[in-house]
């Protein structure tokens, strides 16, 4: 009787020590990945300052898409080392730079100014409602994978249909849809993290930047319909 006495004291003792060491790696992700995250989403904000400034052309699509495809999987294919840093900075970049002659546009409607940091306000409220309470309810949200997947990928033919067909009606569909979406990619990553679900910052930090990117542009988008 002493010896299972001793043993259970040791096991209670061991998942102690796994719990905690459970709790701290978490916190150190959580940490990480909104460190990267902010210092991610300045430099993005920098490029796509220079690219206003500038007054860069809009670049094609395709461009678009091949660079953040390839930067993409570049970064998924590096993300266990330094080297991962340095590929996510660089798709954010691109990502900041592009966004930049859309911003422009923008700009120069009525009221662009204010529809900008509308969305912009918008964007942040929306981000750290949601991040706030994942956080804190701690509730599971993988449950959303396979839906926001299948989302992601019929928005994403939408929205290129509505680009080469000239859609209005469809673009507006697609903006409201992305801007769901997104919100629902911000709960089930920030899930993830609190949950086990994820381990790797890089990654963690490429969702949220995705997730508040393409929710920044849907309320540009619809702001500036409102506005016409």
């Amino acid at each position: 009787m002493t010896e299972r006495y001793t043993n259970a004291r040791a096991a209670a003792a061991t998942d102690r020590v796994g719990g905690r060491q459970q709790v701290l790696a978490t916190n150190s992700l959580i940490r990480n990945t909104y460190l990267l995250l902010s210092l991610t989403l300045a430099f993005s904000a920098v490029t796509a300052g220079a690219a206003v400034v500038t007054d860069a052309p809009r670049p094609n699509v395709f461009i678009v898409l091949g660079g953040y495809f390839g930067l993409l999987f570049l970064t998924q294919y590096l993300r266990n080392s330094a080297w991962g840093l340095a590929s996510i900075f660089a798709l954010t970049g691109f990502m900041g730079y592009t966004l930049g002659p859309i911003i422009n546009a923008y700009l120069g409607l009525p009221n662009g100014g204010q529809t900008v940091m509308t969305a912009f306000g918008g964007t942040a409220g929306i981000f750290v409602g949601l991040s706030a309470y994942a956080l804190i309810s701690r509730r599971d949200f993988s449950f959303l994978r396979g839906f926001l997947f299948a989302g992601i990928l019929v928005a994403f033919l939408a929205s290129l249909a509505g680009i080469f067909l000239q859609m209005p009606g469809l673009s507006l569909a697609v903006s409201v849809m992305f801007m769901l979406l997104m919100s629902g990619l911000i709960l089930y990553q920030t899930s993830e993290m609190v949950n086990g679900g994820e381990d790797n910052y890089i990654m963690a930090t490429i969702t949220l930047y995705v997730a508040i990117y393409n929710l920044f542009l849907s309320l540009l988008q619809l702001l500036g319909l409102a506005n016409e």
